[in-house]
């Protein structure tokens, strides 16, 4: 993802993955409703303002994910997480048969006690924060 309203820039960890080899990509919205596609980005990869006026690649081809790290507004103790309210992460994850590893990212000033999840939020695989990383097991965050 793009950094977006003081979220954690994950750029620098997005160089070093580029480094082992590892195909990124940034998430476009297409329409209101409508799951992500994810287009593949190099740092020098042209942008355009997308949806949100989040920068997204310009016309670079589309990708299946098998990671996706996501930002977090907030998450609870059981590794769910609040975006901003449109669920196109959680409506993007659904789609796949078999869902890609799924990590979050956050500051441990958004852990929350609950979140109250829907039955549509899909629960996050590892939560990483600055006090560490975390993994769900049974629906509860264990420090690993």
């Amino acid at each position: 993802y793009w950094p977006f309203r003081g979220e954690y820039d994950a750029r620098s960890i997005a160089r070093h993955l580029l480094r082992q080899g590892i195909t990124l990509a940034l998430p476009e919205v297409i329409a209101k409703n409508e799951p992500l596609h994810f287009r593949e980005w190099l740092p020098d990869t042209p942008m355009i303002m997308g949806a949100y006026d989040i920068p997204v690649p310009d016309e670079t081809r589309i990708v299946r994910l098998d990671a996706v790290i996501i930002p977090m507004v907030g998450f609870d103790r059981q590794g769910y997480r609040l975006g901003y309210g449109s669920g196109y992460y959680d409506r993007t994850l659904a789609t796949y048969p078999q869902q890609p590893l799924t990590i979050g990212v956050a500051f441990e000033i958004q852990r929350l006690d609950n979140i109250y999840p829907q039955l549509h939020d899909i629960a996050m695989q590892f939560i990483v924060t600055e006090a560490g990383i975390f993994k769900s097991r049974n629906h509860h965050l264990r420090a690993i």
